[in-house]
């Protein structure tokens, strides 16, 4: 069992790397946002983290991105949201995991957790520009849901084919 100035270490790199995958590659999208990698990171954070450390990895590396990227608005609804990805990642997981295989249980949950992004996005934007002019970012959301969950399977596999415990 690690003690908890390693969890807090490990939650802290975790965040650096929601950060930083976030903010590398930036696509535009129509409603002032934009697509990145940090959907990978989010969900390892909560596949890898118990549910509290994955859920401020998660929300604080996104919420940092936001404001170091100019989009300081979207900062603390990103905070909750992608929070709330990592614990639904968790938890999704956990629940499955006992009924089906490890991959089905990671799409699983990772497919909720993306669900989750693209609805409250989805009711953020629509309180601050309208409803109808944001489901322009649904498909947009889901392209970055969608890769940030192949590219999560690809990393959380490799850190058990290389037998990396968190």
């Amino acid at each position: 069992m690690k003690n908890t100035t390693q969890k807090i270490v490990i939650a802290s790199m975790f965040a650096a790397l929601v950060c930083i995958a976030t903010m590398i590659i930036k696509i535009p999208s129509p409603l002032k946002g934009y697509i990145n990698l940090g959907d990978c990171f989010v969900l390892l954070s909560g596949w890898l983290l118990n549910p509290v450390y994955g859920f401020l990895a998660a929300g604080i590396g996104s919420a940092l991105a936001d404001v170091f990227g100019g989009y300081a608005v979207y900062a603390p609804v990103t905070f909750v949201i992608k929070g709330a990805m990592a614990v639904v990642a968790f938890y999704g997981y956990k629940l499955m995991r006992k009924r089906t295989k490890d991959i089905s249980s990671r799409i699983f949950s990772g497919t909720c957790a993306e669900v989750l992004m693209i609805a409250g996005y989805f009711l953020f934007e629509g309180l601050l520009y309208g409803f109808a002019p944001s489901m322009v970012n649904i498909p947009a959301n889901a392209v970055q849901g969608v890769a940030g969950l192949i590219l999560g399977v690809i990393l959380v596999k490799v850190f058990d084919k290389n037998k990396i415990k968190l």
